[in-house]
């Protein structure tokens, strides 16, 4: 324990001291990179620094018999210090305390599936405002039958990529649908990517490399639409990712809406990347993270909600699909931490 505090420590200077360092100060990049880090350490080293203290206490009471009777005392404090030590050095994920864009689709099911898209958004959405977060829609593509084909939506607030990660993937639906005459079960499905939203220095986007379309929008809207070229198309070369919007009335806004999704796609795959080459040391994740896997089932006759990572199943379905993903949420960080742990 004393090298890793000691280790700690002089990472903590050090990283300040590159703070403080021109070169690293005038490179935006480089200086949002220190920046985190330093903030990431701060916590442990505040730790260490109890450590410390403590360690000293202790070895004054053992040495002055008027303190004796406190060395249960300073052992006990060190003993904690240690853990909470341990649990605040497990590598976190360093886009934890992103904000993100959440892109929810419709799976299998036809209309059903469509509806089921519109209620997960809605899940979503208001459990992001029980967060303290705040959401912004960027675009949204309605079904006929009032569902949702396909929606992406911003969430804004400190650690909100630490808390919406854990959704995505397969949401799967049984109940019955209300076209459905005979009361039979139906199955369906909604997916959801959940990146987090990347910083300008953080993706640099080569304008050579976009090839940018701009048509008529099609659809529901304001007295604009199909009378000025105001969607935007956007196919990064390299990657082939598109990303298309038209919700807006003006070119210029589809066209930021569409770089702020593009670039949270090219994070993400460079983020996927990076973690396909550390699969090794990634295999203690809870699952994959693919969107084609089923993380959790919704059973509206049972009332149940079934998470299938952690096997942890709930019979409040009512205040789960209103926005209560809390427990969830904790269950899934804490599997996370434990995993890490060991």
């Amino acid at each position: 324990m004393e090298q890793l505090v000691d280790e700690l420590e002089r990472n903590y200077r050090e990283t300040q001291e590159r703070l403080s360092d021109p070169a690293v100060y005038n490179d935006h990049r480089e200086a949002a990179e220190v920046g985190r880090r330093l903030k990431e350490l701060e916590a442990p080293f505040k730790l260490a620094e109890r450590w410390r203290s403590a360690s000293a206490d202790l070895d004054a009471a053992r040495s002055d018999t008027e303190l004796a009777e406190m060395v249960p005392e300073y052992e006990a404090e060190i003993a904690r210090v240690e853990e909470e030590l341990k649990l605040a050095l497990v590598e976190t994920d360093p886009a934890d305390a992103k904000d993100v864009i959440v892109e929810v689709r419709q799976g299998v099911g036809g209309d059903e599936a469509a509806l089921w898209a519109g209620d997960v958004t809605r899940m979503l959405q208001r459990y992001a405002e029980r967060r303290g977060f705040k959401t912004e829609t960027l675009s949204t593509s309605e079904s006929d039958g009032g569902g949702i084909k396909e929606t992406v939506f911003a969430v804004k607030g400190d650690g909100a990529f630490s808390v919406f990660k854990w959704e995505g993937g397969t949401h799967r639906v049984q109940r019955v649908p209300t076209t459905e005459s005979q009361g039979r079960i139906h199955t369906s499905t909604a997916t959801v990517a959940v990146m987090p939203e990347a910083e300008e220095v953080e993706v640099e986007i080569d304008e050579n490399d976009l090839k940018v379309d701009v048509y008529r929008s099609t659809g529901p809207g304001g007295q604009s639409v199909n009378t000025t070229d105001s969607a935007v198309r956007i196919t990064h070369v390299p990657t082939g990712v598109v990303v298309a919007m038209q919700d807006e009335k003006s070119q210029l806004q589809n066209k930021a809406k569409a770089m702020r999704v593009l670039r949270a796609r090219l994070y993400e795959l460079e983020r996927e990347r990076q973690q396909s080459e550390l699969a090794a040391q990634r295999r203690s994740q809870i699952g994959t993270g693919e969107r084609a896997e089923k993380i959790r089932t919704y059973n509206f006759p049972e009332s149940r909600v079934t998470d299938h990572r952690i096997k942890l199943t709930e019979h409040r379905l009512d205040q789960v699909v209103g926005g209560d993903l809390g427990s969830f949420t904790e269950a899934l960080q804490a599997e996370e931490r434990r995993r890490a742990l060991e």
